[in-house]
């Protein structure tokens, strides 16, 4: 596979993109404290439909062929369904940072899959980094725990990664077909479509929650679940997926000190300390498509 260098538009892209997506740990966090798990992400993913709607139909996107709407399905079920209610039931116990530092994991995964799936290239380096990146997780999942007990949590925002990791090689295959805004609308759609099991919770919710609450969920839906995911798909047009995966070893920094900001939150020093190990990892695993 051709690798290809990160100009200034896909470099410009990429950073918003981690930007976005580091700032929906402590978003979540807040928004947790009115909305339950699945109610959340229904409206997150509402707000997102809306907008990637709108701005489609003005752009005049192409409509999906038949042939490829139970790919989308399936798209949307792993990378949008799966993963925000696996996040969203993680991040009731996990920090913010914790949480970042668990999704980091997800370059490993991806690379793993790329190798069975897409057959891309893992070298003598990158199966030592995915064993660092194992370690790693493993000691977040035991800092977030109290007593040095494994939080369950962890766990489930690891169903979170798996299933990033999932989409972002399954993604590679169809994202040709259609532009990335199109392609990213659809996806949305599809994974918004189970989630309106949370509905009649939801519009209960809505009768109590705060503004603020409200217009938190609201970004997560305008910028995270929506901007960012069409700069995804724009990168993984330009970059193989392992390659561009690796970048997400840098969003744990930036949503650490979002939470901060934000949350006033930081991760225990045994999770901080594992998101090393992991990071490390991640770099050391994904490092040969990086320098190629």
């Amino acid at each position: 596979m051709n690798r290809r260098r990160v100009d200034a538009p896909l470099a410009a892209a990429i950073a918003a993109m981690l930007i976005l997506w580091a700032s929906a740990f402590a978003a979540i966090r807040s928004a947790l404290g009115v909305f339950r798990p699945g109610e959340l992400a229904l409206l997150r993913f509402l707000v997102a439909s809306i907008v990637l709607g709108a701005i489609s139909i003005g752009c005049r996107s192409p409509l999906p062929q038949r042939r490829d709407v139970p790919t989308l399905f399936l798209l949307g079920g792993v990378g949008i369904t799966v993963y925000h209610l696996a996040l969203n039931y993680g991040e009731q116990t996990v920090t913010a940072g914790a949480a970042s530092l668990l999704i980091a994991s997800a370059p490993m995964f991806t690379a793993l899959f790329a190798r069975l799936y897409l057959k891309e290239e893992l070298g003598r380096s990158g199966w030592v980094g995915i064993a660092l990146g194992f370690a790693g997780v493993a000691l977040i999942t035991l800092g977030e725990g109290e007593a040095f007990r494994l939080e369950p949590g962890a766990f489930i925002i690891l169903v979170a990664a798996l299933s990033a990791s999932i989409y972002s090689v399954l993604l590679k295959r169809f994202i040709v077909r259609y532009p990335p805004l199109a392609f990213t609308t659809y996806i949305v759609w599809a994974g918004t479509i189970p989630m309106l099991i949370f509905l009649p919770g939801l519009l209960l919710a809505l009768r109590a929650a705060p503004w603020s609450a409200i217009l938190a969920v609201a970004y997560l839906g305008m910028f995270p679940g929506g901007l960012a995911y069409v700069l995804w798909v724009y990168g993984l047009r330009r970059l193989p997926a392992s390659n561009l995966s690796s970048f997400l070893y840098l969003s744990p920094v930036l949503a650490i000190g979002i939470a901060w900001i934000w949350l006033r939150e930081i991760p225990s020093w045994l999770s901080v300390a594992g998101g090393l190990v992991a990071i490390g990892g991640v770099a050391l695993a994904n490092a040969r498509a990086r320098v190629a």
